[in-house]
């Protein structure tokens, strides 16, 4: 048995960003173009007017300031109100490998290797732009890496399964390097006609290396132990899929974007993470007092507030729980691992800090480690 280890790590972040004030000014002026289109229905009650939204709304609801995205002026034009990507032939590299290729070439450069070396790829993100063949592939032909590779969908869980996944071959010896790599283009599956989470994602690729830690070329962090878990709900739900046309559901429909009930998930996720990450310490025999840093999920900040007190037992101090989602919004399964990128270089070996990610699903995945 092996031990695995953390690497390296990469961000690639896009150019473009919309700032609340930018968002809330094309959302309400899409609003009033609906509210005047259907003025007649909203008048008779059989059609919901769009109430406005504000700047002062998205930051208390969610603590988000900004977002990066891929293309702004599809999501800003009030009459469209999603991305406008250019289509690409099948022989151009597809939009999340792109991205996905830089977030894994920076990742290598951290952890001092070429991709030649690398045995395993690891496409793990809440969407893919096809079903096959598999984003990961793609990825390890652009990158000439070896081995193998595939894709891995738990929503916003995606990247710490994908982790415990390579952690667990590097550990038996089937493979010797690995990458876990999340492009997430959340802005091609939000609803930004919705006041109600128009305001939730951004658009990031992240990528961790993963090797035996006997192999490693600098700073690292021992993976010690990872624990993934799963229960079902409803509750964060996107209905697209390669069934929709055989339900003849090709309309515009607002449940095959993405979906949630707010205060049931809130309600719901917030103990069951929570006791995740206490029993997966509980069963390693560490307690709050050893963990230097949480990376956590970034989707909300009163969530993290209320995970992290009570995995700590106290408010969490800035710096033990430190958070991204105020530039990067809500990036499905790269939030952790940004906060992670960025917010690791200061620990001193002997350290220890868990990572963790949660979401649709439900679904949550913790990874416990060391800087060595």
């Amino acid at each position: 048995m092996h031990q695995p280890a953390i690497t390296g790590s990469g961000v690639f972040t896009p150019e473009n960003i919309i700032t609340n004030d930018e968002l809330v000014a094309s959302y309400n002026a899409h609003a009033d173009l609906f509210n005047e289109t259907h003025a007649d229905a909203i008048a008779a009650g059989t059609v919901e007017a769009k109430p406005h939204s504000s700047s002062d709304f998205i930051f208390s609801a969610s603590g988000i300031e900004q977002r990066y995205v891929m293309e702004k002026e599809g999501v800003l034009d009030p009459a469209r109100m999603y991305p406008n990507f250019a289509p690409r032939s099948d022989e151009e590299l597809s939009i999340m490998a792109e991205i996905g290729v830089k977030a894994c070439q920076i990742a290598l450069e951290n952890a001092g290797r070429d991709a030649e070396g690398v045995d395993l790829i690891i496409c793990a993100a809440s969407n893919h732009e096809r079903a096959y063949p598999a984003i990961a592939i793609e990825i390890q032909q652009a990158l000439g890496a070896g081995g193998f590779a595939f894709d891995m969908n738990v929503a916003c869980s995606s990247a710490t399964f994908g982790i415990q996944a390579a952690a667990d071959m590097i550990r038996s010896g089937s493979v010797r390097r690995a990458i876990v790599v999340s492009p997430e283009i959340t802005s091609g599956h939000l609803e930004w006609r919705d006041r109600d989470c128009h305001f939730i994602f951004g658009d990031v690729a992240t990528a961790v290396v993963l090797e035996r830690a006997e192999d490693a070329q600098g700073v690292h962090f021992l993976v010690h132990s990872t624990r993934c878990g799963t229960q079902f709900s409803n509750n964060i739900r996107n209905n697209n899929g390669f069934l929709r046309r055989t339900h003849n559901q090709m309309e515009d429909r607002r449940d095959m974007q993405f979906m949630q009930n707010g205060r049931k998930v809130f309600k719901e996720v917030l103990p069951l993470v929570a006791g995740h990450i206490g029993g997966h310490m509980a069963e390693e025999g560490w307690t709050s007092d050893d963990l230097k840093r949480m990376w956590l999920h970034q989707a909300n900040k009163s969530m993290n507030d209320f995970i992290g007190k009570k995995v700590l037992g106290r408010v969490p101090e800035p710096e033990e729980q430190p958070n991204i989602l105020q530039d990067y919004a809500n990036t499905s399964s790269a939030g952790s691992i940004i906060a992670f990128a960025k917010h690791s270089d200061d620990l001193k070996p002997g350290d220890k800090g868990v990572i963790c990610s949660f979401g649709a699903g439900y679904s949550v995945g913790s990874v416990l480690v060391e800087r060595a």
